[in-house]
């Protein structure tokens, strides 16, 4: 079949609240012509999907919108702006540098940009990706399956689950298992107990299992249990029909891969800089995609963040070659962004995001490179694994951007 070729300005790939963010500012600031792709039916990324409240903030009244009204608001923006919004459409390779494939119900397409912002997302790893052995039994389910069975299909789930995490969206799993009528009977995580996990709500006396590690699921015909072991070595099975793996994200990174684009081994999305440019020259990347997983509003703020760095590409046409990275020492797990750019540009915010693999109560952290110090700064709360923590970017200045690799550790 012949592919139709044709040319846009900025291709964004990726239609969630990073994309369309980045698809409203490019468009309202005179880019030419923006083209979003997203390769389901309905733009809008995971908000769709979560019909609690709280997006968007005040901008939404007391409470905020619920996840679909957020995600077509986003779509709204993007359009009104004059960005076009293709639905259905799947980029399946790159064709050269700023040269795209792709397939939709209409037929296949050679796209080519003058700056391509990818905006891919993250997705949830499954239970065969965390090795949990056992039967494969029906009523297994990561978040946003779970979601989508409940609100977008509404299928019947089960009467008991568990759910594995402890970490906003492992509450807001739970939610939903509530709105469908089932008992949480349990959250399990190998993590020490958090103290969002103690404040329960009124009503929410769901048991939290801290330090404790999955070890199999249990049935043939229909889940039965998860099977447990606590960290002082006694093991229990809980009895349940459903189970929810929620939490430790990936960041939907294949097409960048695809485009040999450099991985960042902590992130595992592309390394990138303050102006949010990869080591692909004109393809930036924003979004859920560098660092699983932030808010919904971090997303659109930093596809937003991304139009001024894209238009400075499209008049100029630069690109930096040979950066620092930015590395992170044990505990710590990694840091966003992990670049050194010219240019002296900030981060979002200014600051650069982090996490943890161990609590830290008020760590101080300190960033060197080549031997010198270049900044040091004490945290005032303690740092929990699953949960961002930050630090400032007002040390990029003194980097040398022909220096080495620049490292944060913690004392």
């Amino acid at each position: 079949m012949t592919r139709r070729e044709r040319t846009v300005d900025v291709l964004i790939v990726g239609g969630g609240p990073a994309g369309l963010g980045a698809g409203a500012e490019l468009a309202a600031s005179g880019a030419g012509r923006v083209e979003i792709l997203e390769r389901e039916q309905t733009a809008g990324g995971i908000p769709r999907h979560c019909h609690h409240g709280g997006f968007g903030g005040r901008a939404f009244g007391r409470g905020g919108a619920t996840g679909p009204a957020y995600a077509r608001s986003c779509v709204a923006a993007a359009v009104r702006a004059g960005a076009t919004v293709r639905t259905g459409v799947t980029v399946t390779g790159w064709a050269g540098p700023l040269t795209v494939d792709t397939t939709a119900p209409t037929g296949l397409e050679r796209i080519t940009a003058r700056a391509v912002v990818l905006a891919t997302g993250a997705r949830e790893r499954p239970r065969s990706a965390r090795l949990v052995p056992g039967s494969r039994p029906p009523g297994v389910y990561t978040t946003g399956e779970l979601q989508q069975a409940v609100h977008l299909h509404r299928q019947r789930i089960g009467s008991r689950a568990v759910v594995i995490g402890d970490e906003p969206v492992s509450r807001a799993a739970a939610d939903t298992l509530r709105v469908a009528g089932l008992d949480v009977v349990a959250m399990v995580t190998d993590q020490p107990p958090s103290r969002l996990a103690s404040l329960t709500r009124t009503g929410d006396r769901t048991p939290v299992l801290a330090h404790t590690t999955v070890t199999a699921l249990t049935g043939r015909k229909r889940l039965t249990g998860v099977s447990v072991r606590h960290h002082d070595g006694r093991t229990a099975t809980l009895r349940c029909d459903t189970v929810v793996f929620t939490g430790d994200w990936i960041p939907d990174h294949e097409l960048a891969r695809l485009g040999g684009i450099t991985l960042d081994p902590g992130t595992r999305g592309p390394g990138y800089d303050a102006a949010h440019r990869t080591t692909g020259p004109g393809i930036f990347a924003v979004g859920n995609l560098l660092h699983g997983v932030e808010s919904a509003g971090v997303a659109l703020a930093e596809g937003r963040a991304v139009a001024a760095p894209v238009l400075r590409h499209l008049t100029t046409a630069d690109w930096p070659t040979g950066r620092p990275s930015i590395a992170v020492d044990s505990p710590l797990r990694w840091i966003a962004p992990n670049l050194i750019g010219p240019g002296g540009d900030l981060p979002l915010r200014g600051r650069f995001t982090l996490r943890t693999d161990r609590r830290l109560s008020s760590p101080l952290l300190v960033v060197r490179q080549d031997g010198r110090e270049l900044h040091r700064q004490r945290l005032l709360l303690p740092a929990v694994p699953g949960r961002p923590f930050h630090l400032r970017g007002d040390w990029l200045d003194l980097a040398d951007p022909r220096g080495g690799t620049v490292r944060i550790s913690v004392r």
